[in-house]
């Protein structure tokens, strides 16, 4: 059984509070550096049951009217294509897409900064396309010797180079597509401009992982280092925050790093460093939003596994992952893991041992462990959601909810008229299938009307899913991992 762990809405109202008290702090404009995801942050809803996806957009909604947005993204983000791992599209649109998202809410979109640029073609193209769409566009550079060379760093051949990013608002939220985007670099160069202009600033940072208040081994701290594997982050106890107060708490590399650039600009500032350490910097209350610790710690141990099985497809797939599948190992080992403790792993490969055909599991929110078998018209992906939606939905197994005269029709649309080899119905193509008989026969209503049901549950496919299924089960909310191997052996795949 699946429980929640996490108060969402004692984490949305204690997380404004936080926001509000810090911004008095400093009287004048506070720019705040958002980690993670505003929208769809799927990992913090994964390894915190009861976040919700949009839990941080709801709380800074909280305070629209005095906040605008600047979105920081990295021109070799751009220039490499880098892509948005659960959402698989590049980082460049996903600055556009985020920019749609926050005006559709009321949120003001200020500008757009490209970071650690360096003369990259493919930044200019996307800058000049900003423009064109009447996006304020700002750059700034890559320095030499950053974070280390402090002297250069806050002087006019650092950030003195960078464009001053024109802000109207007194919170000015500075997030980004994407982890390693330059968000802190952003944020310290306006503090170093607005000093110049004469112009009180200040700063924070809203980080949701690691949690600063939970233990260096904690699972869900483990997990964020899982998620962020290929920018080889690391957590680590923050030294600044033992030396001054003597507690122990949890950051993480880039920010430990960093922290001697901030202490040095504020002193350049303020003539003092409001801040003693990084966790100093940080508004994040996560920590004491969590009320169920064995199911929080059950639920990042699952996002290590399903991490680390990402990595291996990824591999399988031809990229340079070598070094984050062995971090991913090593986490796993710390966890105290291994993918056994994914129910629907042995479920799924035993299925298809006995079959010699790929073959799907899901444990289902209710810990019912189902299984799904490739059938002469249906994909293991889509057999299984079947036959999860008719056990929920309490119908028969030996009950056909849809007709082979409807399944069929789509089967020829797609070999004859469509160019497809594969005859089998994709899970999109058997959803669509569901719908239309739905409308002349009860039990396939009554099936569709469980898919919301299925959000949360824990898929495991013994082959490597085409992008139509793993796109559709994602858009069911469902958390999918698979065996790095391919149906076929065939050199192209989607």
């Amino acid at each position: 059984m699946f429980k929640k762990g996490f108060d969402n809405e004692k984490y949305i109202k204690t997380q404004s509070e936080q926001i509000r008290k810090r911004m008095s702090r400093f009287g004048g404009k506070l720019y705040m550096e958002f980690g993670g995801k505003l929208f769809d942050d799927n990992h913090a809803s994964r390894v915190l049951p009861g976040f919700e996806p949009d839990s941080k957009l709801r709380m800074l909604l909280e305070l629209k009217d005095e906040a605008e947005i600047v979105i920081a993204v990295g021109a070799g983000a751009i220039e490499s294509r880098k892509r948005r791992g659960d959402l698989n599209i590049t980082y460049d649109l996903e600055v556009l897409r985020l920019i749609d998202l926050f005006r559709s809410v009321g949120l003001y979109v200020g500008s757009v900064v490209i970071t650690q640029y360096s003369g990259q073609d493919s930044a200019d193209a996307f800058k000049a396309k900003l423009s064109s769409l009447g996006v304020p566009v700002f750059l700034h550079y890559r320095i030499e010797g950053y974070p280390s060379n402090v002297r250069k760093i806050i002087s006019e051949n650092g950030y003195g180079k960078n464009d001053y990013i024109e802000t109207t608002r007194r919170l000015v939220v500075v997030t980004a597509p994407g982890p390693g985007s330059g968000k802190m670099a952003t944020c310290l160069s306006q503090l170093y401009h607005e000093h110049l202009r004469g112009i009180e600033a200040g700063y924070a940072k809203f980080e949701t992982f690691p949690i600063w208040n939970l233990p260096l081994s904690h699972p869900v701290n483990l997990a964020y280092e899982a998620a962020t594997a290929d920018l080889n982050d690391v957590n680590m106890l923050d030294p600044f925050h033992l030396d001054a107060y003597n507690i122990k708490t949890v950051n993480y590399n880039r920010d430990i790093e960093i922290f001697p650039v901030l202490s040095a600009i504020f002193e350049n500032i303020y003539g003092y460093s409001p801040y003693k350490s990084p966790t100093d910097m940080g508004v994040n209350m996560a920590g004491f939003c969590i009320f169920d610790d064995e199911a929080v710690c059950d639920a990042a141990r699952q996002e290590i596994i399903r991490r680390y099985y990402k990595a291996l497809c990824d591999r399988r797939k031809g990229h340079d992952v070598a070094k984050e599948v062995e971090k991913l190992e090593l986490l796993l080992s710390k966890a105290d893991i291994t993918v056994a403790d994914r129910k629907s792993v042995a479920a799924a490969n035993e299925i298809a041992k006995q079959t010699g055909s790929p073959a799907a599991a899901i444990e289902l929110p209710d810990g019912t462990l189902l299984t799904g078998k490739t059938k002469q018209l249906l994909g293991a992906a889509s057999s299984l959601i079947l036959n999860a939606l008719k056990y929920l939905a309490d119908i028969d197994d030996s009950v056909d909810l849809i007709p082979s005269d409807l399944i069929e029709p789509v089967q020829s649309l797609k070999v004859n008229y469509l160019g497809s080899r594969n005859p089998r119905l994709h899970v999109d193509e058997i959803l669509v299938a569901l719908s239309v008989a739905a409308a002349r026969n009860g039990n396939a209503a009554k099936a569709l009307s469980f898919l919301p049901a299925l959000k949360g549950s824990q898929v495991h496919c013994s082959v490597i899913l085409s992008g139509a299924d793993r796109s559709i089960l994602s858009k069911l909310g469902i958390d999918l991992t698979t065996e790095p191997d391919y149906e076929n052996d065939n050199l192209y795949h989607l």
